[in-house]
């Protein structure tokens, strides 16, 4: 089963809790599920507050093509401003060994 995994690191524009940012997510979250390739979205809050957003999509390409999209299609989001652009970091790689719980 070909998949990818997207993730993303990022901090939060200052003063902003992660409630606040997943709230800003409201028009995201319905619109991922739309995607061609969507699998699943999985937000978390590492404890050095480096926040970790991570997508699981059927094919790198398909994440390429909703990465564009966020910056495209949905770029008048809420989310694009509760996100700290200058430590960002984005990758997306094939999973080459999988292991699914049965």
């Amino acid at each position: 089963m070909p998949s990818a995994v997207e993730i993303t690191t990022f901090r939060l524009t200052p003063g902003l809790t992660l409630d606040a940012f997943i709230a800003a997510n409201a028009d995201i979250d319905p619109w991922l599920q739309t995607q061609p390739g969507f699998i699943s979205r999985h937000i978390c809050l590492r404890e050095d507050g480096v926040v970790v957003d991570m997508l699981l999509w059927d094919s790198v390409e398909a994440g390429h093509r909703a990465a564009n999209g966020v910056t495209t299609e949905m770029a008048a989001s809420p989310v694009h401003a509760a996100i700290d652009q200058s430590t960002v970091t984005w990758t997306i790689a094939e999973a080459r060994h999988v292991v699914i719980r049965r």
